[in-house]
């Protein structure tokens, strides 16, 4: 067995070294010669064959031109701003009602409510303050007298205190010359007191009045700014209360457009740069971006953006659908017909290009932008040759024969 097996390792490594060092001589005594010419000479008409059967297809020679890529988004026109101007106090109703759709500068007239006691009380609270004001003199003039006591009360003491001290008065006197002495001090304390309870009644009196005035500056309701009446004014004779409702006023020069960009573009977006929208009616306004908020909604995971847009004939109304592109860096982009557009087998957005040996390729895009003339795309190349007819009818790696049109056609 083991004479077996040695004499099959020398054959097999004599048949190696024939296959590797001596293949040529190996082939030409088996006769395989002619077979590789045979089989170049195959190769060669099998090319031919399929240049001849290749599918032909149109391209066009796309160069990369730079545009404008602006930010699109969709979003709505909204007023600067929109108070609902509400009652503070309950009264009637004295003046005639605004209709809305009226003009209003800030400070006119919106409601004017009934007065009814409500000066009386002011008057009364007037009186009171000057009553608690003519208190003064005579709290002051008892301080005062108290400080003029308490100077009597000293010089009385030291005189006591000498007269006992030399023996020419009795200690009785000195011990009762104390006493005055400490009854001033506390009659000045009194005083005092007294001083500040007036200030402090007169303190009270001041906002009495002060309470009183604003209930009465409350009966006149004012535009709070420059704008238009969303809403008719309260009605002659009906009663307010805090809360009700008087007017709506909305500020429509300038007008904001809100929109909502998503966290993919939110990086492109500059506060201050220039945007233009074009709202449902066909009109063309222009802006600049004053608002990109920080914070993402909860439910879109997007961002509000708003554009600040000047509307002094307020042709732009409140709520208006508006298609709105905020200018952005500019980016290397290919304008192609939108039917070249095509999907691999993933699924994913491309065109299908001629590369080297006229053999196909797929290339994934990117749409930047929609136009009449054809779609922009990115993540080519800066020269590329896009199939725009037949690119349905082949697949990564087939041959084609490829006629080429003008990119302008």
């Amino acid at each position: 067995m083991r004479l077996i097996s040695f004499v099959n390792a020398v054959l097999v490594i004599v048949a190696l070294y024939f296959l590797v060092f001596e293949r040529d001589a190996l082939f030409a005594f088996a006769g395989r010669g002619d077979d590789q010419e045979n089989t170049a000479a195959e190769t060669a008409s099998v090319t031919e064959t399929l240049a001849e059967n290749a599918i032909g297809v149109v391209a066009v020679r796309s160069q990369a031109r730079e545009i404008g890529s602006a930010v699109q988004l969709r979003g709505q026109t909204q007023a600067n701003r929109q108070v609902e101007v509400l009652a503070e106090t309950v009264s009637t109703v004295l003046s005639e009602p605004k209709r809305k759709g009226a003009f209003v500068e800030a400070g006119d007239l919106l409601c004017e409510l009934d007065p009814g006691t409500r000066p009386a009380s002011l008057a009364e609270a007037k009186a009171a303050l000057l009553e608690a004001e003519s208190r003064v003199p005579e709290a002051e003039a008892r301080l005062q007298e108290s400080h003029a006591r308490l100077a009597e009360a000293e010089i009385n003491l030291v005189a006591a205190r000498k007269l006992s001290e030399t023996g020419f008065g009795s200690e009785t006197r000195r011990i009762s010359s104390e006493a005055e002495m400490s009854s001033a001090k506390a009659g000045i304390k009194s005083a005092e007191a007294g001083l500040e309870a007036t200030q402090a009644g007169i303190e009270a009196a001041q906002a009495a009045v002060a309470a009183a005035q604003r209930e009465i500056d409350r009966l006149t309701i004012e535009a709070p700014f420059k704008g238009l009446l969303e809403s008719d004014t309260a009605e002659l004779g009906s009663l307010m209360q805090p809360g009700s409702l008087c007017a709506t006023v909305i500020q429509l020069d300038p007008i904001k457009l809100v929109g909502f960009v998503p966290e993919t573009e939110v990086n492109r977006i500059i506060v201050g740069s220039m945007a233009s929208a074009q709202l449902v009616t066909g009109l063309q306004v222009e802006g600049r971006v004053t608002f990109l908020s920080r914070s993402a909604d909860e439910t879109t995971r997007t961002f509000e953006v708003e554009i600040t847009v000047p509307n002094p004939d307020l042709q732009i109304r409140d709520g208006q659908t508006a298609n709105i592109q905020i200018a952005a860096e500019g980016v290397k982009a290919h304008l192609l017909p939108q039917s070249a557009l095509t999907l691999n087998n993933e699924g994913n957005l491309g065109v299908r290009t001629v590369g080297t040996g006229d053999v196909v390729n797929f290339m994934p895009v990117h749409l930047l932008r929609d136009t009449a003339e054809g779609v922009w795309v990115g993540g080519l190349p800066e020269t590329t040759d896009v199939i725009i007819v037949g690119q349905e009818f082949v697949t990564s790696g087939v041959t084609v024969a490829p006629t080429y049109r003008e990119a302008t056609q």
